[in-house]
């Protein structure tokens, strides 16, 4: 993973800088409804809460023994908070970026984004590779991919925009996903994590081909079915800790 890790580095900072593009907020549909501008894109981010919130009353509601099957330590459930509470502000950022469009509401929009980044790839570590690291690496993790926000806008304040940092955290932490796959398991439904990729990809798609989807009957657009194919990787998340149970044997205390 550190490997990995080194690799995208390198990779984002051998591109030349990536500038925002100034076409970025004009979206497909800017369609409004009930006094709501760009109605589908606002709304369309309410899934977000619904998963953060649901996802955070269940971690809070487990029972003991419930407690047990879905984190054999208590102190993974951390992570798995900061995932869900980073979807619930999400919802909020998004909305409020949505609503009336610019860099200045655009990085309310990507910092809860960070905080989900952050906390997955801190579950990985937790439950892959050593629960002291991992809980230890939590804030740092969250902090440098909040900072790969700031120092994009302040870049943009100053007339020379980077996203080179900001792209590398949303890479890698996408092909942690995937990396996790080949690192002993402590627990069933593993292979939810790809599951999870494939919704996160299906976003991007689904964003890059805003204008596409929308020329098509102009129903809904690209980048409203983005939220929604994000907001389903969070509930697979949500729905894994549902279902997974421990592995025999599998936990070593580090």
């Amino acid at each position: 993973m550190l490997g990995v890790a080194l690799g995208v580095a390198v990779l984002m900072f051998r591109l030349p800088p990536i500038p925002q593009s100034p076409s970025y907020p004009q979206f497909a549909d800017q369609r409004g409804w009930l006094g709501v501008p760009n109605f589908l894109n606002v709304i369309s981010n309410l899934p977000f809460a619904l998963v953060g919130l649901l996802g955070i009353s269940f971690i809070q509601k487990l029972s003991h023994d419930r407690l047990q099957q879905t984190f054999i330590d208590r102190r993974e459930r951390w992570p798995y908070l900061g995932v869900f509470a980073g979807l619930l502000l999400t919802a909020f950022g998004s909305a409020y970026y949505h609503w009336a469009p610019s860099n200045a509401h655009l990085v309310w929009d990507r910092l809860p984004m960070t905080v989900v980044f952050g906390s997955l790839l801190t579950a990985l570590i937790v439950e892959r590779i050593s629960l002291r690291a991992g809980l230890q690496l939590l804030p740092w993790l969250i902090a440098f991919s909040a900072a790969s926000v700031l120092q994009w806008y302040w870049d943009e304040l100053h007339g020379h925009g980077d996203l080179r940092v900001y792209a590398a955290v949303q890479v890698y932490s996408a092909l942690a996903l995937l990396l996790a796959l080949l690192l002993p398991p402590r627990y069933t439904r593993s292979s939810d994590f790809a599951v999870v990729f494939g919704f996160y990809l299906m976003a991007k798609v689904f964003e890059t081909a805003d204008r596409v989807v929308f020329s098509i009957g102009h129903v809904v657009s690209g980048h409203t079915l983005k939220h929604l194919a994000a907001a389903a990787a969070g509930y697979w998340i949500l729905r894994m800790l549902r279902l997974r149970q421990p592995y025999p044997q599998k936990f070593i205390p580090c």
